[in-house]
């Protein structure tokens, strides 16, 4: 398994709230166009598709597919939390890489609902248990919802441990906002200031405000991955590689530490991380733009320093001195992440490969990270899965 994969088109729909979008079908299909488009190929070119959303009835995969064309390949939904466009980016990887297809489609899509995150089947063991039963021991407040006590927690962690101030989280959503600005697909493109962030209405005193958390979208994007021998064959040009790819689930750490970081999947990142950088022979200082899983602005920090961007307890000095956006040491989020885009669970993953994508190409626009040419994508579900990807910009000369 050593063919090199290229990434030969990406397509993304402007996200929306929910009850602002069209049905899942058509969000999924116009994203679809999209990548076919960007590619320059033809549906009837595609072998396999692995179709990814969290909310929606089995088979949903089939259902968008078919407004594009019902041409017979296999389709195989995937489910993983909020990792799963990405997972179904690695599952399309591994099919171009192993040689079982040629040109494979990855698409995500969710169609949400407004409000918190809560169980649908309550009839049954929640995935979710001994998060809870964890998070319960841990931090208690069990009238916060339990996305916000999981990743609030795990801020809290770091204060607790490291002395970070609550400014810190308003600072990254502060930049956030700096970078969505230039993001025509930012769901929210209005800049907030620290003062803004820290000032908007409090959801865990002492922990976390409104702004901190991404608010729940639809919205749908794809990717179309291909081999470098059908590249060659369809004459596609300036293709995009994925130079490494690694994939991980919660180790025994996740429970047995006492630590709401690990409950969020801190080792599980950084163990995905390491393996990517691993297969790589690169570090993490080779990182020119890194696109990470921001659900809220305590789990970005943390997340830079699983994925090594900086020393573990170092991550206020990261923020403060300015060394996670444009002039400082990696531009991490230009797209505005998913504080300011949305996080439409099952199209997050491919939303963030789509802006890396870009970036190497040098297509980014106002936002582009000038030289780009290594970029790590980072997306976790929890229950739980990571999904980290570094991307390798193509010869311009030759695009």
């Amino acid at each position: 398994m050593n063919r090199k994969v290229l990434v030969a088109g990406v397509g993304m729909i402007p996200f929306t709230k929910p009850g602002a979008s069209a049905p899942y079908p058509q969000m999924a299909a116009e994203a679809t166009r999209l990548a076919l488009q960007d590619a320059g190929l033809d549906f009837a070119q595609v072998q396999q598709a692995y179709v990814g959303y969290v909310y929606a009835d089995s088979t949903a995969g089939q259902r968008a597919l078919y407004e594009v064309g019902m041409s017979g390949i296999p389709v195989i939904n995937v489910n993983n939390n909020c990792s799963t466009g990405s997972t179904a980016l690695f599952l399309a990887r591994q099919a171009v890489e192993s040689g079982a297809a040629e040109c494979v489609l990855a698409l995500g899509f969710e169609q949400m609902s407004p409000g918190a995150l809560g169980a649908v089947f309550k009839d049954r063991p929640s995935p979710f248990d001994r998060f809870d039963q964890t998070t319960d021991e841990l931090v208690g407040h069990a009238e916060i919802p339990l996305a916000l006590r999981y990743f609030g927690g795990a801020g809290l962690a770091h204060m607790q441990q490291f002395g970070t101030q609550l400014s810190t989280f308003a600072k990254i959503r502060a930049k956030a906002s700096r970078h969505a600005a230039n993001n025509p697909l930012a769901l929210f493109r209005t800049v907030v200031s620290e003062e803004d962030v820290l000032n908007a209405p409090v959801m865990w005193p002492g922990v976390m405000t409104r702004l901190m958390a991404c608010p729940p979208t639809c919205g749908a994007a794809a990717a179309l991955l291909c081999s470098e021998a059908f590249a060659a064959r369809q004459g596609l040009r300036g293709a995009v590689r994925i130079r490494a790819q690694a994939m991980t689930t919660d180790g025994p750490e996740t429970f047995e530490s006492r630590d709401m970081r690990e409950l969020v999947g801190f080792s599980m990142a950084r163990r995905a991380a390491s393996r990517v950088y691993e297969a790589a022979g690169i570090g993490p200082a080779d990182v020119d733009v890194v696109e990470l899983h921001d659900c809220f602005a305590h789990n970005e920090l943390i997340t830079y320093e699983a994925l090594g961007l900086c020393p573990v307890g170092g991550a206020e000095a990261f923020v403060v001195d300015g060394d996670n956006t444009y002039g400082g040491r990696v531009v991490t989020n230009p797209s505005g992440g998913l504080l300011s885009k949305g996080h439409p669970l099952g199209a997050t993953g491919l939303a963030q490969c789509t802006e890396l994508v870009q970036q190497l190409r040098g297509r980014a626009g106002a936002r582009q990270v000038e030289g780009a040419r290594l970029a790590l994508q980072h997306n976790l579900g929890l229950g739980g899965a990571c999904v980290v990807t570094l991307y390798e910009a193509p010869d311009r000369s030759a695009a």
